[in-house]
């Protein structure tokens, strides 16, 4: 029977899962049938995973098959619901075409009686001032000031007014078309006038209407110093040192006191550097692919679970919304996959005999783990201490550390993710309210020093938010939305434990 906290802590998890499936729904109302099939993509994605942890948290766990026929019937349904979409799609994208040409046609004529009208009453000065200028000079020089108001038409961003902004300048008006379209106009003009002197962001302003940024390049994301390589490097040894200790008291001694057996630890540290390199090269690849530029990684040692991960800059200014979550994504999604399938694997590989014993209640320290551990290993979770795979504990580790890279704060993969998605106003929120947890965790669970590490690792490093796009209006589409949902769902099944009650009841523990 279930106790009352646990009945609490179980009402509260399904109100929060309803509360998020009515947000979404309503959200992609206003969008007609291509926001609800959008919504709908979201739902079949999550739910695999929603009803095996809903079954599990019942005392109902599934095997092997029945995840594998979860996960091919959700792809099935996923695709078919794609195809309705793009049709969708295409109908609406005629329609708003077409309507489209009618209101240009209608502006253009309206237009060509205003400027005949206002012919004979303007001077010819007035008539050539197309944008109102603020009095106060921006920093930009008025010959290329006035380059620059050049760029702007009709067709694209009709500019109205221009204020100064830090080095460069803010243009006020109306977008005339699509933001993807607009931009690579504009953004071409600018570069067919001046080269690579200035860049332009198309973004928000503070009450949602689009503006265009002009800054002198001079700004953009500058390379590493010399002095940030050697950190990077010395950060690089640091980590490998303290993942061999973490090995070594996994293993039953302590490596700065018996350096002599450093060998032990070494495989097993190796295993650990292939998930944390597999991290990074997802994110290069990407990077590589929008022809982005990283920095060096700066590794974060780790003495607990061998490292955090690392901390990597983005030394070039990021295209489109897109891009930044498919470059975020791409690393927790490339180490997150590894480490599940080492996990498993280490599950499968796992006997009497195996190199680790560990107490059960390492099963019970994440949702995700103890419920793949009890479909493989069955009772064999009822005894004291179980014998595992080294895999299973490499893979658990690669787990905690993707899950924690996933947190939805500053410039975190999570952080990032989310900026992507929902914006930056929702960024700020998260990453406040990602402190507050980390911080209730920490005095609560004062004996876990992992909490308290990472609120100081984002408060001091991370909580700033990544810098704009330069095409900060395109947002990414539904497909990527679903898919940094299902990130952010198992980053919470990787770290929330499950409760001892429901853990005996599931046979993980005597």
């Amino acid at each position: 029977m279930f106790n009352s906290s646990e009945t609490i802590a179980t009402a509260l998890i399904l109100l929060v899962a309803l509360g998020i499936l009515v947000w979404g729904f309503n959200r992609a109302r206003p969008y007609g049938k291509i926001g609800i099939l959008s919504w709908l993509q979201s739902v079949v994605l999550m739910a695999p995973w929603l009803l095996f942890f809903g079954l599990f948290a019942a005392g109902i766990y599934l095997n092997i098959i029945g995840i594998l026929f979860l996960i091919v019937a959700s792809a099935g349904a996923y695709i078919y619901l794609g195809n309705r979409l793009r049709a969708a799609g295409q109908e609406t994208i005629l329609r708003e075409r077409a309507t489209e040409r009618l209101k240009q046609q209608d502006s253009s004529e309206a237009e060509n009686t205003t400027s005949t009208s206002e012919a004979t009453e303007t001077s010819p000065e007035s008539e050539n001032q197309k944008t109102t200028t603020s009095q106060q000079t921006p920093p930009i020089p008025q010959e290329d000031l006035q380059t620059i108001q050049e760029i702007f038409g009709i067709d694209t961003f009709y500019a109205t007014e221009t204020i100064p902004y830090k080095e460069g300048a803010i243009f006020q008006g109306n977008l005339r078309g699509e933001p993807e379209q607009v931009y690579s106009k504009l953004s071409a003009n600018l570069e067919e006038r001046f080269g690579e002197k200035y860049r332009l962001f198309l973004v928000e302003n503070p009450e949602g209407k689009p503006v265009a940024i002009v800054l002198p390049s001079s700004n953009d994301p500058q390379p590493a110093t010399p002095a940030q390589k050697v950190l990077a490097l010395l950060l690089l040894v640091a980590t490998f040192v303290s993942s061999i200790e973490a090995f070594s008291l996994l293993l039953g001694f302590d490596f700065f006191n018996n350096l002599g057996r450093f060998r032990e630890a070494v495989p097993l540290s190796l295993g650990l550097w292939f998930l944390l390199g597999a991290h990074e090269m997802g994110h290069r690849i990407f990077a590589q692919r929008y022809n982005q530029r990283l920095s060096f990684p700066f590794f974060i040692p780790s003495v607990q679970i061998g490292s955090f991960g690392a901390i990597t800059r983005f030394e070039s200014l990021l295209p489109t919304r897109r891009a930044l979550f498919d470059i975020a994504l791409a690393g927790p999604a490339a180490g997150g996959i590894v480490s599940l399938l080492m996990l498993v694997t280490g599950l499968l590989l796992s006997h009497s005999g195996s190199t680790f014993q560990v107490p059960t209640e390492f099963f019970q320290g994440s949702i995700l783990v103890g419920s793949l551990a009890r479909v493989t290993l069955g009772s064999e979770l009822q005894a004291s201490l179980v014998d595992v795979h080294p895999f299973t504990v490499i893979g658990w580790l690669g787990l905690v550390i993707t899950a924690l890279n996933l947190m939805p704060a500053g410039q975190l993969d999570g952080g990032r993710v989310v900026q992507a998605i929902y914006g930056r106003k929702t960024t700020r929120r998260t990453t406040v309210a990602t402190l507050v947890v980390l911080g209730i965790i920490a005095i609560v669970n004062p004996s876990n020093p992992i909490p308290l590490y990472w609120g100081i690792l984002i408060l001091f490093l991370q909580r700033t938010q990544e810098r704009p796009s330069l095409n900060e209006l395109t947002e990414p589409d539904d497909a990527r939305a679903a898919l940094g949902l299902l990130a952010l769902f198992l980053m919470l099944a990787t770290l929330i434990p499950l409760s001892p009650g429901l853990a005996g009841r599931l046979g993980i523990g005597v």
